[in-house]
């Protein structure tokens, strides 16, 4: 299923919902009826961002709707990034070494001479 990154920014009402209760975050995302997303991680992050998910969906669409209805609901702006692993980006469709997993290698040219 593919991957997406989420990077939230609170609105004023979400910073408001989330300091009188910490737990609010996670309860709306219980409450958004969505079984096809997994949201299967949140990290609270410093600098522009207030926090980070990680989350499985079965598209774009799938996934859109989940981040409306989350932003909605929690107060945030929600920027939405697909994440490709990177053992997918090698050139020419080069297979991975037997066991390796998907995403734990990229095969680089090498350098220039000279």
């Amino acid at each position: 299923m593919p991957t997406y990154i989420q990077l939230l920014t609170l609105t004023p009402e979400g910073r408001e919902k989330t300091w009188r209760d910490p737990e609010f975050f996670l309860r709306a995302k219980a409450e958004i009826n969505a079984p096809d997303v997994d949201m299967m991680g949140v990290y609270g992050v410093l600098g522009d961002y207030d926090f980070v998910a990680i989350v499985e969906a079965p598209s774009n669409e799938a996934i859109a709707r989940f981040s409306i209805e989350l932003g909605v609901r929690v107060g945030a702006h929600i920027v939405t990034l697909p994440a490709i692993p990177i053992g997918r980006l090698e050139p020419d469709g080069a297979s991975r070494a037997a066991g390796t997993p998907a995403g734990a290698e990229l095969a680089l040219p090498p350098p220039p001479a000279g």
